[in-house]
């Protein structure tokens, strides 16, 4: 391995401005991090962009201090501390990370190895880099919140899954697809995403720009299970408490004011919240459940069971290819995850 310098290009912001402001996100230098007994250092190869980097760029502000983005990456093992088990020097990896320590815009970063999986061997380091944030929060929300069992195709019933061409909508229907005997309706409202939808493993793609009632209705008349509700869980409550049979679940990943949960009340529907930072946030004696997961996707990805949703690469790793990712996430109109490929050279 060749030395680990001491500084490092990375990509941070010193204050919260509007995505088209060149100071919204600007190419900084940074030391390289130490990694902690069970931390891994890694050499960042490649990284994917997601919603919740441009929701902490929009809502803290790091008062002139650079704060490094970034909860998806891909990349090669350089440097281990001194309690670490799973790993070596040399290992390609895939992660999200913790969003309460510096993100992975950098060339270098430090990450616990628990949450740490080891790369689908089949996959670029783009490739795989997309995969890690949606693929826990897919998981998460159906085999835990729901309590659905992976691999057990007997699971059987209807599942709808809002803004299914999303990151995480399309890996909740390959892994519902893939793992369970659930058919799966994927909302969307433009041919190109509603052909994605069909793709990552939707059956049936109704518009959420409609009135969802009617549309469930066409293709499950005597409604569905469960719904995976990645984006408009507000607006949509009534026409969840419509379309879900009574004992149905909803598991909601996005963030919004006061509902109505009264409407749940008549069917005993339930509401789960599912945010995937929750293990390494508060330190979980469990969190090591995320590496096994992520292991457990390269091996379904190596297995041609599942597939990457990476579909638009913006290039190296800088500010300005950065802030056009940030701004496509932010017009709502993304299908699949967008990736960066390594950083410019020195």
């Amino acid at each position: 391995m060749p030395e680990i310098p001491s500084t490092m290009p990375a990509v941070a912001y010193l204050r919260s401005l509007p995505v088209a402001d060149p100071e919204s996100l600007v190419d900084v230098m940074l030391p390289v991090p130490q990694p902690g007994p069970r931390d891994l250092l890694v050499r960042v190869e490649a990284i994917a962009v997601n919603p919740v980097d441009y929701k902490v760029r929009q809502n803290t502000d790091p008062g002139g201090e650079p704060k490094v983005l970034g909860w998806d990456a891909a990349g090669v093992v350089v440097g281990v501390g001194d309690a670490v088990t799973a790993f070596e020097v040399g290992d390609e990896v895939f992660y999200a990370g913790a969003i309460d320590r510096p993100g992975a815009n950098a060339r270098f970063h430090a990450v616990g190895e628990r949450i740490v999986g080891h790369k689908p061997t089949t996959l670029s380091f783009a490739a795989a880099a997309a995969l890690p944030l949606t693929s826990l929060t897919a998981w998460e929300g159906l085999f835990e919140r729901l309590g659905l069992h992976d691999g057990a195709l007997k699971n059987s019933g209807t599942l709808l899954v809002t803004a299914a061409a999303g990151g995480v909508g399309a890996m909740a229907a390959q892994l519902a697809r893939a793992l369970t005997g659930l058919t799966v309706i994927g909302t969307a409202s433009r041919p190109e995403s509603a052909r994605f939808a069909r793709r990552m493993g939707a059956t049936h793609v109704v518009d959420h720009h409609k009135s969802l009632p009617p549309q469930v209705a066409a293709v499950a008349p005597d409604g569905v299970d469960f719904v995976f509700s990645t984006a408009g869980t507000d607006v949509n409550m009534a026409a969840y408490a419509d379309v879900l049979k009574p004992m149905g679940q909803i598991v909601a990943i996005d963030d919004f004011g006061p509902v109505e949960i009264g409407l749940l009340k008549s069917k005993s529907i339930s509401f789960h919240w599912e945010f995937m930072f929750t293990r390494s946030l508060h330190r979980t004696p469990d969190r090591a459940v995320q590496g096994y997961v992520l292991n457990q996707i390269a091996r379904l990805v190596d297995a041609g069971i599942l597939t990457t949703t990476a579909t638009t690469d913006l290039g190296t790793i800088n500010a300005q290819n950065l802030r056009e990712a940030h701004r496509v996430l932010e017009s709502g109109k993304a299908i699949g995850k967008i990736t960066l490929n390594g950083f410019p050279p020195a």
